[in-house]
């Protein structure tokens, strides 16, 4: 059985934020916000993949975003280019 434990984001000064979430499962941690998985880290693969739409969501989920991955919106783009983060539409079922 797959575990699944959710958590809410929290602030620099510990606070919990509404509508952004870590879900963690034993595949690896998601970042959502609202309803909306903008990224998935795969343990398994060691891979991380953001929804195709991810760069272009609102300044709250870039900033939990960039909190999330550990990486500044720089890097991100770096790491796309490289290879190394892949984008894909992880919001359609």
């Amino acid at each position: 059985m797959l575990k699944i434990k959710v958590e809410n984001m929290l602030s620099s000064r510990g606070n919990t934020i509404p509508n952004q979430f870590i879900i963690k499962t034993d595949l690896g941690s998601y970042f959502q916000s609202y309803e909306t998985v903008i990224a998935l880290e795969d343990s398994d693969k060691g891979i991380t993949i953001l929804d195709i739409n991810a760069l272009n969501y609102s300044r709250t989920t870039s900033k939990y975003l960039y909190q999330f991955l550990g990486m500044k919106k720089d890097e991100i783009l770096l790491k796309i280019r490289e290879g190394k983060i892949i984008l894909k539409d992880l919001n359609t079922k």
